[in-house]
């Protein structure tokens, strides 16, 4: 066996393999991706929850609130329009 080769934890040999780096320990990256995963799990359940409230409202206040959410749309879209001067 040659003296000189060494075997990294990438799998690369020899004399000219890269530096490996072998740490294990949590980054920061791992707490904000835990973080994401925990808003998108709650919005998920936040949604079905609010759809399954929707879906037992009679018919007279699902309408009210579809044209309260239209009206706000609506408003908005002119808030943007006049702030970009579409």
């Amino acid at each position: 066996m040659n003296t000189e080769s060494t075997r990294t934890a990438n799998g690369y040999q020899g004399p000219s393999a890269p530096e490996a780096r072998v740490s294990y320990e949590p980054t920061d990256e791992s707490g904000e991706i835990g973080k994401a995963l925990l808003v998108g799990v709650l919005g998920g359940v936040l949604s079905a929850t609010g759809y399954l409230i929707y879906r037992r409202l009679p018919d007279e206040q699902k309408e009210r609130l579809q044209r309260q959410v239209r009206e706000a749309i609506q408003a908005r879209i002119g808030e943007l329009r006049r702030a970009f001067n579409l």
